[in-house]
């Protein structure tokens, strides 16, 4: 019992020791980790929705490209009946009456 209580006042005269028990030491590690880990406005929650931002500003972009190429599409279908024609032809399979439409679909090897 002797050796143990010998090697605790050791332990409790060395530098780091008196640092590490400081009570502001203290406070602020526990601090820190709270602010950190803990804490509802916490540095994992702030990465977390940093990521969800990122998608989805990739998303917008993507959508306003999609919507700059529909609008075009748009523009040159009222614009043209031929290409309405043909867009309403190859999309939706439409037939003028007494025509008939043959599909031929190529198969990959």
């Amino acid at each position: 019992m002797k050796k143990l209580r010998a090697k605790i006042d050791k332990i409790k005269q060395t530098r780091w020791f008196a640092i590490a028990s400081n009570k502001f030491v203290l406070a602020t590690v526990g601090f820190i980790i709270w602010m950190l880990f803990l804490d509802v406005n916490s540095y994992l929650i702030h990465h977390e929705l940093n990521v969800e931002i990122d998608e989805l500003e990739q998303s917008i972009e993507y959508y306003e490209a999609e919507i700059s190429r529909d609008k075009k599409q748009l523009e040159e279908l009222t614009s043209d009946p031929e290409k309405l024609e043909k867009f309403a032809r190859e999309q939706y399979w439409m037939k003028k009456k007494g025509e008939e439409i043959y599909l031929v679909e190529e198969v990959e090897e």
